[in-house]
């Protein structure tokens, strides 16, 4: 929020919005927040640059608080108590066992800074996972949003709510990747916003991975600057478990 008396119309807060969402009201010559377009990343905030400390944090009930928790990477959520959108294995570097050998994590991380995502883009992206069979990662924040997993729907309460980015995190058996690369090439053309897919699989002796073949089938692109999780983090768990 933007204290109307206390701004001097200095224009400087401007261009640190990452969605856009400050601009100036010509009329009073003061700065404004678009609400509807504001994610609460906090950005404004902690770049400490209105010179009149004129912003100032709210504190936001359900379900606009759901904002924060997505956007500001400080936050931490409340369900899986880990900052930022996804599982602690996708945010750091501990290796969990999650994904076995003949499975392969299919993550889509929605909006980008800039663009941003409604929940009701994200639901239709998960609702397309979830037609193909995905098992959708029960530490996700956005999973804890779902009152139906089985199909991905998602708490209607949020579906308006805008974030800076989310990612839904799934594991499917390798030979599912097909179906599942079909039906989001599908839902894409649906949204509003953008996403972008990853796909994390355990690696065979020989350095290669199950879901190269079916990605070039598809004609899926791979990138070699992708995260490699070489096992440099806690252990969590036993190749044999």
């Amino acid at each position: 929020m933007i204290i109307n008396e206390d701004c001097i119309g200095c224009r400087l807060c401007v261009p640190y919005c990452p969605m856009g969402a400050i601009s100036m009201d010509r009329a009073a010559k003061v700065a404004k927040i678009d609400q509807d377009e504001c994610v609460e990343c906090g950005v404004c905030l902690r770049a400490e640059i209105c010179p009149v400390d004129a912003f100032v944090e709210e504190v936001h009930d359900w379900p606009r608080s759901v904002r924060v928790a997505f956007s500001n990477p400080l936050v931490v959520h409340k369900e899986t108590r880990v900052p930022g959108r996804g599982t602690e294995e996708a945010k750091t570097t501990d290796v969990t066992g999650r994904f076995k050998r003949g499975f392969a994590g299919v993550t889509a991380e929605m909006g980008r800074p800039g663009i941003g995502v409604k929940f009701y883009d994200v639901e239709k992206i998960a609702q397309a996972m979830a037609k193909t069979g995905v098992e959708f990662a029960g530490d996700n924040p956005v999973t804890h949003l779902m009152v139906d997993k089985s199909t991905g729907k998602i708490n209607s309460e949020v579906l308006n709510e805008k974030v800076c980015s989310a990612m839904i995190e799934s594991i499917t058996k390798v030979d599912n990747i097909p179906a599942v690369i079909k039906a989001l090439r599908e839902a894409a053309a649906q949204i509003e916003s953008v996403f972008t897919l990853t796909i994390s699989t355990k690696l065979e002796a020989d350095g290669s991975a199950l879901c190269e073949k079916p990605l070039e089938e598809l004609k899926v692109p791979l990138y070699i600057n992708g995260k490699v999780n070489v096992g440099l983090g806690r252990p969590l768990f036993k190749e044999e478990s």
